[in-house]
């Protein structure tokens, strides 16, 4: 079976970095996730983490679409991690052969991107030809792979992501953005979801595939999903566990897992006001547990 992504339903894996700190005991310095690639018993940890969705998926018999755990694979981050120019590179290329390995008809390999600063908040706001030169490289590297498309994950502003998709129509590469919402619906910039939909959409003549908002509990947002056009362009959510506003989960010790039967269900309500959706899995907080929980609820 071809899947069609954007139209037949896929998953996604949950909330790797707090899986991986929070279960597993990895110290991953900055949040960042690639840095296991460096070592062989992250990389096997990695693997194993993939293959926990890889099987619901199998179960379920919908899609997955794996991101490689590059979301701080960036020049800023990269550099504060100390790593060079041509050693984030490899980094990026490494992810991608990664999920080669585990590649299946189910599986889409998506190269993920994040935000420059940080993703609760809006850092060092660049335009949108900034954006593009910046995420270039990223996107580039991705798009001399196998990768199937980019994703850009926990986006604050419009012109970040404006940028990336001008980057990625000019590597000739599928892009996927997501943007994070406040508890109010809201992009940490202020700016409204749908505005912020209708910007990016019209400064690049629709070349986004889809979008999809993440790292937010659906309660956040319920409330500004109103019939309106711009909705047929959102078509994927990857939900916080938790309840907690983004300044509440910086300050938090302990992971908030939230209620996995509870966020199943509010995926369910997000069906019934998103009518293209067809993208679930999670974020900060989910594992394999909300993921298999949403899965099931959603294909009834």
């Amino acid at each position: 079976m071809t899947r069609r992504l954007g139209e037949d339903l896929f998953i996604t894996d949950g909330g790797m970095e707090t899986t991986l700190i929070f279960h597993q005991g990895f110290d991953l310095p900055d949040f960042a996730s690639f840095v296991l690639l460096d070592d062989p018993s992250g990389t096997e940890a990695l693997r194993a983490y993939y293959r926990t969705y890889i099987e619901i998926a199998r179960a379920r018999d919908v899609g997955i679409m794996l991101d490689t755990p590059t979301w701080r694979a960036n020049t800023d981050w990269g550099a504060r991690l100390g790593y060079t120019p041509e050693a984030l590179a490899e980094a990026n290329r490494q992810s991608v052969r990664l999920l080669e390995e585990l590649r299946s008809p189910e599986v889409l390999i998506s190269g993920c991107v994040g935000p420059r600063g940080d993703g609760y908040r809006v850092e060092g706001e660049m335009s949108s030809e900034e954006a593009e030169r910046y995420h270039g490289p990223q996107v580039q590297t991705f798009g001399e792979t196998s990768a199937d498309l980019v994703s850009a994950l926990t986006l604050t502003y419009a012109n970040e992501a404006i940028g990336i998709v001008r980057a990625a129509r000019a590597g000739g590469v599928p892009v996927v953005i997501s943007f994070t919402v406040e508890t109010d619906g809201r992009l940490p910039s202020g700016q409204s979801l749908g505005e912020a939909l209708e910007q990016v959409d019209a400064e690049t003549d629709g070349a986004a595939a889809f979008f999809m908002v993440n790292c937010a509990h659906p309660t956040h947002f319920f409330g500004v999903l109103e019939p309106a056009p711009w909705l047929e362009r959102l078509r994927g959510v990857r939900a916080n566990a938790s309840k907690k506003s983004h300044a509440e989960l910086d300050e938090a010790e302990e992971l908030d897992e939230g209620d996995p039967a509870e966020l199943a269900a509010a995926y369910v309500e997000l069906q019934n006001r998103l009518p293209r959706l067809s993208v679930v899995g999670g974020c900060c907080g989910t594992d394999h547990r909300h993921v298999e929980a949403v899965c099931a609820a959603v294909t009834g």
